[in-house]
C-alpha cells in the first residue's frame, strides 16, 4: 500500500521535508507510522504523547488503520497564547 505523509512546523524541521510518499504493509495504523518515523528521527519521540494525527483531513486516533493512498498529517501541539 502507498500513503502520503505530511509534516508540519517543528516535525517538518526534524524530518527535513514537508511530505513523503512511502509503501506500508496492510494493517499499519497511524500510530505505527508515526513510530516508524520516530525510529528514523529519534527527536520526534518528544511529540509521541501529544501528536495530532489527521487522515484524509479528519483527526483520528493512533489506532486508526491506514488504507491505500491515504494522506496522513502529523501536527505537533500548538503553543502560544
Amino acid at each position: 500500500m502507498k500513503v502520503k505523509t505530511k509534516f508540519f512546523a517543528a516535525i517538518k524541521d526534524i524530518v527535513g521535508t514537508p511530505e513523503v510518499e512511502l509503501e506500508i504493509t496492510p494493517g499499519t495504523t497511524a500510530g505505527d507510522l508515526f513510530q516508524r518515523y520516530c525510529r528514523q528521527h529519534p527527536r520526534l519521540n518528544q511529540y509521541a504523547e501529544r501528536i495530532m494525527i489527521s487522515v484524509n483531513l479528519e483527526f483520528v486516533s493512533p489506532e486508526t488503520h491506514l488504507k491505500d493512498w491515504d494522506e496522513i498529517a502529523f501536527i505537533p501541539p500548538v503553543s502560544g497564547g
